[in-house]
């Protein structure tokens, strides 16, 4: 059942899934090989990026950067290929990636 839409990055879904229900226990093991960090380290870096205050950075955004960690401009255009940042947002987005690296 659906009680609420938000997006999540994988670290964040997996407090959602359970061993138990019909093929929990293989999306747990697909999201451990390749979520890039931990949950705790997923909310800092989600909040850090919140606290940058852009006004085209959306949630979905915020979920695709911290499954993803984009390194460079090209990799974070991929994110926002509906979006147009300038070159300060890009940096100040990359620049808080490359602290959780």
């Amino acid at each position: 059942m659906i009680i609420n839409r938000e997006p999540l990055s994988m670290a964040e879904a997996l407090k959602y899934i359970k061993k138990d229900e019909t093929f929990g226990a293989e999306v747990i093991g697909f999201i451990k090989k390749f979520a890039k960090m931990k949950k705790e380290k997923a909310n800092e870096l989600k909040k850090k990026i919140r606290a940058l205050e852009l006004i085209k950075v959306k949630e979905e955004h915020i979920a695709k950067i911290i499954d993803l960690m984009p390194e460079t401009k090209e990799d974070l255009n991929k994110i926002f290929s509906n979006v147009g940042l300038d070159e300060d947002e890009v940096q100040k987005i990359i620049n808080t990636v490359k602290e959780f690296k």
